[in-house]
């Protein structure tokens, strides 16, 4: 559960989270629509995935946040057959796992990238049905699993398998602190909280309630809300241009984008809707070959690298000058003021004669 017992320190806010705009976004995003398929934080340490995932906890209905341990087994997330009630009663029920504790709630698996690709595809796979579904040991049984699912990984730490990377309905990929100013407000803010947790709580309780109602509301009018036709073809030309395998891309984006016009209270998706979530689904899924866009005047925040297809840097005036007025070209063979090496033909070698030892 995400409200903390009287003993302990009470979750850091939502509201209160400093310079993540975009790792905000993608969480609010799953809280309305759990059936994205999860979202997928990469960052290096420091950079508050885990703070935001337990904060997001207390805007959902159920307001429970489950931790999945990576030497979980895959019983112990989905459930088995209850021992003492087959050996005291002789009777097969069923004991419930990790899913059947997370229903409505966020279940949060840090450092997703080590764990075993099995419990990988199960999470995945119960995230976008909502349904859990067990056959083993003599239990055949299924229930709701209406989970938020959150994933986090430090990519030094090892990548994801980009079957399982795609799978992810949403990715944000976090970089350091932009500027020192962002840093200090970050700092005074945590500094904050962790001197009277209860008082900062409260500071924001006002705004955590208006949020948290946002969403239930978003919730309740989800499926009402409706996608034009220009939607549609906004879609599938971004998809297009970014190259990416198969349409998994523009359903979570179709999706994506309806959960923030939910948000948004308003009954039709817009273009701009999907310009907000576009990089969204897409970071992930972009051929590598194809940089992603410059981000615009409307929406300023800087769309994640593909760290497969970084955008090179433009060679500098100095560079172009020294590398014309040296007779060489400033051209993609990257030689600089150096001349371009010149191909050899092979020539002949003189046969060599054995050499004779001389007998002892």
């Amino acid at each position: 559960m995400s409200a903390a017992p009287k003993n302990e320190m009470p979750c850091f806010p939502f509201t209160a989270i400093e310079g993540q705009p975009q790792l905000q976004l993608a969480l609010l995003l799953l809280a309305v629509d759990p059936l994205l398929g999860g979202v997928l934080v990469e960052g290096p340490r420091g950079t508050a995935k885990s703070t935001a995932a337990r904060a997001l906890a207390d805007l959902l209905p159920a307001g429970r946040f489950v931790n999945l341990p990576l030497g979980t087994t895959e019983e112990q997330l989905q459930g088995s057959l209850d021992l003492q009630a087959a050996l005291k009663h002789s009777e097969v029920q069923f004991k419930p796992g990790l899913l059947a504790q997370a229903h409505q709630g966020l279940l949060y698996v840090d450092e997703v990238n080590l764990l075993p690709d099995g419990l990988v595809d199960l999470l995945l796979d119960v995230s976008a049905s909502g349904i859990n579904r067990v056959e083993r040991d003599g239990v055949s049984h299924q229930h709701a699993a209406r989970i938020a699912l959150v994933g986090t990984m430090n990519p030094e730490e090892g990548q994801l398998r980009p079957q399982l990377l795609d799978r992810f309905g949403l990715f944000v990929r976090l970089a350091n602190v932009p500027d020192a100013q962002a840093r200090k407000r970050i700092v005074r803010t945590r500094m904050a909280f962790d001197a009277d947790p209860s008082l900062f709580v409260a500071r924001h309780a006002d705004a955590q309630a208006q949020l948290a109602a946002q969403v239930v509301q978003a919730r309740a009018r989800l499926d009402a809300v409706s996608w034009p036709e220009s939607v549609f073809d906004q879609v599938a030309d971004l998809c297009q241009q970014a190259q990416v395998e198969g349409v998994r891309a523009d359903l979570v984006m179709l999706r994506a984008a309806r959960a923030h016009a939910a948000l948004q209270g308003r009954a039709e998706v817009a273009g701009s809707d999907v310009t907000k979530v576009a990089e969204l689904a897409l970071a992930h899924r972009r051929h590598p070959q194809v940089h992603p866009p410059v981000p615009s005047a409307e929406n300023p925040q800087s769309p994640p690298e593909n760290s497969q297809g970084q955008n090179q840097p433009e060679p500098s005036a100095a560079s172009t000058d020294a590398a014309q007025g040296s007779g060489g070209t400033a051209d993609s063979d990257g030689w600089g003021g150096m001349a371009a090496p010149q191909q050899v033909g092979i020539q002949a070698i003189k046969e060599l004669r054995p050499l004779n030892t001389k007998k002892a």
